[in-house]
C-alpha cells in the first residue's frame, strides 16, 4: 500500500506538470497529439478528439506531445506556427504549475498545523549562540543577506554554508539586535552548531498570515534546490547524494508507514503533502535549468529567437534537444541503479 500511495505522490506531480503544458496549449490553441504519463512503450492509451491520452512503460515522468514542436509542419495549429510569447507562455507553464501546485499544498498545511517559528527554544550551554549573547525567545529574522520566516531555515543556511561565519539579526523584546556567530564542529552531531535549542510547537497565524507562509514555504524548497545544485557542481555533493525515482518512491513509502504507524492517518496524509511540496518545487526548479530537452533549454531557443526576430532552424532545435533527452536517460540509469544499490547494501 506504501508504495502504491508513494506512485500516487510521484504522479500527481508529473501530470500537474504536464497539465500546464497541455492547458496553456489549448488555450493558445496548439494541436496536441498525445498527452501521457511516463516515458517509453504506451500500456494504456484512449483517444478522445484530436488527444491521445496514455499511461507508458516507466514511471518516470510525462509529455505533453504538440504538434510541431520539434519539427516542421503545415498544420495552422502546429506549435511553431505560433506566436514565440505564446510559444514561450507553453513552456512556462510546466514549472509553474509546478510551484502553483506546491504553494495550494503549502496552503493546506500550514492552515491546518501551523509554522514552524524561527524562536529559539533554548541555547546550549558552551556553543557560539550563547557566547554571542542570545538567548530563548529569540526570534531569528536574517541570517547573513537571508530574510528567515521558518526555523528550518536556520538549519538549513547552517547546512548550506557549514563552518561558516555569519551575521544574525533576531528580535527581542520587540527590538532587534546583531550577533557574529561561528557554528562550532560537534563529533557527536557530525555538523556544525550554532548552538540553538529549537521547540517541535508550531505556531498558527491569521488568515492573511497563513497565505504569505504558504508563498515562503514554496520559497524555502525552490532556494533549498537551488543550493544543493550549487553544492553539486562545487563538488561538495556527488551523484551518490542524489536520488531518482526509485529512491523516492521508497523514501516516499517509509514515510507514509512509519508516519501511520506513530501518528495516524492524517498526519500521514500531511507527511505525503509535505514530500509533494518538495518535488513540486524539485521539479519546477529542475525543468527552469537552460539544459537541452528541459523546459529551461526551451525557453532559451525561445527567447532568443524572441530577441532576433527569427526561429532558429527546427531541425537543429530538435537535434540539440534530442541530444539532451539521451544525456538525461543515461543519467536517469545511472542514478536509479545507485538508488537500487543503496536498497540493497541497506
Amino acid at each position: 500500500m506504501r508504495f502504491v500511495i508513494a506512485f500516487l505522490v510521484f504522479s500527481i506531480v508529473v501530470l500537474f506538470h504536464e497539465l500546464g503544458h497541455f492547458l496553456l496549449a489549448k488555450a493558445n490553441g496548439v494541436r496536441v497529439n498525445e498527452f501521457s504519463f511516463g516515458l517509453g512503450p504506451t500500456l494504456v492509451g484512449v483517444k478522445k478528439g484530436e488527444t491521445k491520452y496514455s499511461i507508458k512503460l516507466l514511471p518516470f515522468g510525462g509529455a505533453c506531445m504538440m504538434e510541431g514542436e520539434d519539427e516542421d509542419s503545415d498544420d495552422e495549429r502546429a506549435f511553431g506556427k505560433k506566436p514565440v510569447w505564446g510559444r514561450i507562455s507553453i513552456v512556462f507553464a510546466g514549472p509553474f504549475f509546478n510551484f502553483l501546485l506546491a504553494f495550494v499544498m503549502s496552503l493546506f498545511i500550514i492552515a491546518c498545523i501551523g509554522y514552524d517559528a524561527p524562536v529559539i527554544a533554548d541555547v546550549i550551554e558552551g556553543y557560539p549562540a550563547e557566547a554571542a549573547g542570545m538567548q530563548a525567545g529569540d526570534e531569528i529574522v536574517r541570517m547573513g543577506s537571508m530574510n528567515i520566516h521558518f526555523y528550518r531555515e536556520v538549519s538549513a543556511y547552517g547546512l548550506f554554508h557549514p563552518g561558516q561565519t555569519v551575521e544574525i539579526t533576531y528580535k527581542r523584546d520587540g527590538e532587534k539586535y546583531t550577533a557574529s556567530v561561528t557554528p562550532e564542529y560537534s563529533e557527536e552531531n557530525e555538523g556544525y552548531l550554532y548552538g540553538f535549542m529549537y521547540s517541535s510547537v508550531r505556531v498558527k497565524g491569521s488568515v492573511f498570515k497563513t497565505v504569505e507562509n504558504a508563498f515562503f514555504e514554496v520559497k524555502y524548497w525552490i532556494w533549498s534546490t537551488v543550493q544543493s545544485l550549487r553544492m553539486l557542481v562545487t563538488g561538495q555533493l556527488s551523484l551518490n547524494d542524489m536520488s531518482g525515482p526509485v529512491g523516492i518512491v521508497k523514501s516516499i513509502g517509509d514515510t507514509y508507514k512509519e508516519s501511520v504507524t506513530t501518528d495516524g492517518y492524517f498526519y500521514a496524509f500531511l507527511n505525503m503533502l509535505n514530500w509533494g511540496i518538495l518535488l513540486s518545487a524539485n521539479l519546477g526548479v529542475m525543468n527552469l535549468l537552460p539544459l537541452p530537452a528541459l523546459d529551461g533549454g526551451r525557453l532559451v531557443f525561445l527567447i532568443i529567437e524572441a530577441i532576433r526576430r527569427k526561429r532558429v532552424d527546427p531541425d537543429k532545435e530538435g537535434m540539440v534537444h534530442f541530444v539532451g533527452i539521451v544525456v538525461l536517460l543515461l543519467l536517469m540509469v545511472v542514478i536509479m541503479f545507485n538508488d537500487i544499490r543503496q536498497i540493497i547494501v541497506k
